[in-house]
């Protein structure tokens, strides 16, 4: 993506040249194998270039990892997504990295998973990349909808949202993928519970690590490249919210009670974790904490810490779990 502070310069531009090009026939010539057939947007116009081509954003699928006690150039409160999978040592995504690629194709105990995080929603979650028994391998399409990013598979070319994990376009429309138990969390937390864990090493692309382009984008009025409506209850667009299924829970409610006990819901949130989307080095992000998602029996819930806008965007009968 653009860095943030050419983002809005070039915002009124890219609109109007997306509209415009907002045509299967147009983007025939860059995705010859996509069947535009197949479709579950309502209209083409909700997809948007968010600037970069075609892995323009490069997705990671050979991911090396060292351990925890190897590690020294990633902060403290750097938030990294966990992924805990039985029989197998704990492994660290930290979104140092997952800001310049948004996607890691890897392999955990057996388990082929894509760990995405799209930075204008704020949206990390980990996906089991097999579909009805096919193994896919996930790339960035540098399309935008409602701001979230656009996934493909290069398999058979087809678009995915990441905020839903369900196929839009192509061959794999309206399939799903399995989200697995995983969270955002703290680097300091995550190595004082995993001494002997792994740890996603820095990929060898000429990138900035550590640094957030998107400079103060969680402070904004307006999220980049939305034109939908703002979330109800007065509850600012760029506000983090808690989602599970079609419930979503307040930041400002969680940080305010800590522990959240409903809906068969158990929510947990202590600080320490720096936003990956505040100031220009990430380690040093105002403090947005860390949230944990269980069931009623201790069980880690595929969840996803989001903002309003893209929780109301994608899921505008969702229940909003207020005081």
């Amino acid at each position: 993506m653009f860095h943030i502070r050419h983002c809005f310069a070039a915002l009124a531009f890219t609109i109007a040249g997306t509209v415009a090009q907002a045509d299967p026939d147009f983007w025939k010539h860059e995705w010859p194998n996509t069947d535009f057939s197949r479709t579950s947007v309502s209209s083409w116009v909700e997809i948007l270039s968010g600037g970069p081509p075609k892995d323009g954003i490069p997705a990671i699928s050979d991911p090396q990892f060292r351990k925890v006690s190897d590690e020294t150039r990633i902060g403290d409160r750097e938030p990294v997504i966990t992924l805990e999978i039985n029989g197998v040592e704990p492994r660290a995504y930290p979104i140092r990295y997952l800001t310049w690629h948004e996607i890691v194709n890897d392999v955990v105990g057996g388990v082929p998973v894509a760990v995405t995080f799209c930075p204008l929603c704020n949206s990390g979650m980990v996906f089991d990349r097999r579909v009805k028994g096919e193994l896919r391998t996930f790339g960035v399409s540098g399309k935008l909808r409602n701001s979230d990013m656009v996934m493909f598979d290069r398999e058979t070319e087809s678009w995915w949202q990441q905020a839903i994990g369900e196929g839009i376009v192509g061959h794999h429309t309206g399939d799903t993928l399995v989200q697995l138990p995983a969270w955002m969390e703290s680097w300091s937390e995550f190595k004082a519970r995993n001494p002997n864990g792994l740890v996603m090493d820095q990929p060898g692309w000429p990138r900035q690590y550590g640094r957030n382009p998107y400079v103060s984008y969680d402070s904004s009025r307006k999220p980049f490249l939305y034109s939908g409506e703002n979330p109800p209850h007065g509850i600012p667009p760029l506000m983090r919210v808690v989602r599970v299924g079609e419930k979503a829970w307040t930041y400002d409610r969680i940080r305010k009670e800590k522990q959240i006990d409903e809906a068969g819901v158990s929510i947990s949130w202590a600080s320490g974790q720096a936003s990956a989307l505040d100031t220009g080095l990430i380690s040093q992000g105002k403090d947005v904490g860390t949230v944990r998602v269980r069931d009623a029996g201790g069980n880690d819930l595929p969840h996803d810490v989001m903002f309003a806008f893209a929780f109301h965007a994608f899921w505008p009968d969702g229940d909003w779990m207020l005081d």
